[in-house]
């Protein structure tokens, strides 16, 4: 522990060259691919929603948004399935120490993570090719296990990441990997709590997300059902994640200070040891110090330990050659405080609209300023999950597997890996313009055909006993 007085110092080690780009591609690629993962798990689960509707209430207008939206999921989970792809195959070419030394534990995730991957695939696949050619309920049915698959393709990858930061099950015999318990790699110490919090943002993104449409549509005088209905789908189930969302966050950063001691000095930006801690909004650290920022007296002790006295270990109390850098504090401080703020602005526009269906239903589709954040929220949401991860990624450094191994010691030693990051970067990019194009390209036919009065597959025109063979309609 750093004397009182002494200033902070911090590590000035030369690094590879090759950890730069190494971790510019990793985050570029891992923030580009997490958005896509919340439609996976929760989109699928509207299309189901509004397809049990639709068959129990020969609801036209929901059959029709979930015809809509298992085409979208369809998109989104082709580029997710290339994204995905190449995230893999960047672990062993960008971190080659951790394959060598842990892929044995590190790994065995991964190979749960492909068989979900698979069932996806599979089951996407008979859904979508489904409609008009299967019995209603046997092509709902069909559909539920995509939203399963997902979830657990999920959790398999929030396995191995929480692994990285609690790792267990696993013997080490001379430095190497000699037994691994895969059930205790699986369900690691912090494995229950980062799923949660994962699982919970799915449906707060993909929620609002989906909302966020129907409100532009809906501010542009498209106040029909078929638009309420989208909307109301996705806002709700997001509203209801996010209340159990902040109580879970709540307790996670009571579990990091418990258990993760350097990561949550780096979250409050703490330089030393010490009770009465303030909570500091915003700010840098410069020369071991705290400048700028809002400062609000003990509160970081009371969220830590329930009272003033608590004292939180500072900064001065990791080893210097594995302490994090200022950069990294101030990035996961500054992460943190965004991840926070656009939590409570949703939450905040999470309570107008229950005031709204409260006192004033009908004012809901008319209300152009609740709209308008309603659409801010679906912003919101995705910078909320990019923070998030951003904690949990460069919090844990300098180690890629806390306690055993340095990220500087598993990153790739040969060749040139900034020509490597440029071709990925056109490959996502090309992904990225191409998925935009055909979701606008669907949603221009989708609104020339129109959202009412059309044909859709078992609905009221073929009660769900009269199934129509074929029938693509004007819904295709």
């Amino acid at each position: 522990m750093t004397p009182p007085g002494r200033l902070l110092t911090f590590p000035a080690l030369a690094e590879p060259g090759q950890l730069l780009p190494a971790r510019e591609q990793m985050a570029f690629t891992l923030g580009f691919h997490i958005i896509l993962v919340p439609f996976g798990v929760a989109l699928t689960t509207f299309m189901l929603i509004v397809h049990l509707r639709g068959l129990r209430k020969n609801d036209a207008e929901a059959l029709l948004l979930a015809r809509r939206w298992s085409k979208v999921a369809a998109v989104l989970f082709a580029v997710g399935a290339i994204t995905g792809t190449v995230l893999s195959f960047e672990l062993g070419i960008l971190w080659p120490g951790l394959m060598k030394n842990y892929g044995a534990a590190f790994g065995f995730p991964f190979a749960i993570e492909g068989l979900f991957f698979f069932l996806e695939a599979i089951f996407v696949a008979v859904y979508i090719y489904g409609w008009d050619r299967m019995p209603p309920w046997a092509h709902f049915w069909s559909g539920v296990p995509v939203p399963l698959a997902s979830l657990g393709g999920t959790a398999a990858v929030v396995a191995a990441n929480s692994w990285m930061n609690r790792p267990g099950g696993f013997t080490l015999t001379n430095g190497e990997v000699s037994a691994v318990r895969p059930a205790e790699v699986f369900f690691n110490d912090a494995f229950w709590w980062e799923f949660l919090h994962m699982f919970l943002a799915a449906y707060i993104v993909a929620g609002f997300a989906v909302a966020a449409v129907y409100a532009v549509g809906m501010l542009r005088g498209r106040k029909d059902r078929y638009h309420r209905l989208g909307f109301l789908t996705g806002f709700v189930v997001a509203a209801c994640a996010l209340p159990a969302q902040m109580v879970v966050g709540d307790t996670i950063a009571r579990y990091v200070f418990d258990k993760e001691p350097a990561k949550f000095a780096v979250i409050e930006m703490l330089p030393r040891t010490g009770a009465h801690v303030p909570e500091t909004l915003g700010g840098l650290l410069i020369d071991g110090k705290v400048v700028g920022g809002i400062r609000i007296p003990d509160l970081a002790s009371v969220l830590a330990g329930f009272r003033p006295s608590t004292t939180i270990q500072g900064l001065d109390a990791v080893p210097v050659e594995v302490r994090p850098t200022v950069a990294q504090t101030d990035i996961v401080h500054w992460a943190f405080d965004i991840m926070v703020g656009t939590a409570s602005f949703m939450f905040a526009v999470a309570l107008w609209f229950a005031w709204l269906w409260w006192r004033r239903r009908d004012r809901l589709a008319t209300s152009r300023w609740f709209l308008r954040a309603a659409f801010l929220c679906a912003l919101t949401a995705v910078v909320c999950l990019e923070s998030g991860w951003v904690v949990t990624e460069v919090g844990r450094q300098p180690w890629i597997v806390v306690g055993h191994l340095l990220t500087r010691d598993a990153v790739a030693t040969h060749g040139d890996l900034w020509p490597f990051f440029a071709g990925v970067l056109a490959i996502y990019l090309a992904v990225g313009a191409a998925a935009l194009w055909v979701l606008r390209s669907m949603k221009n036919r989708w609104r020339r055909q129109g959202d009412d009065a059309v044909s859709v597959p078992y609905g009221p025109e073929h009660p769900a006993g009269a199934h129509p063979q074929g029938v693509e309609g004007a819904v295709s």
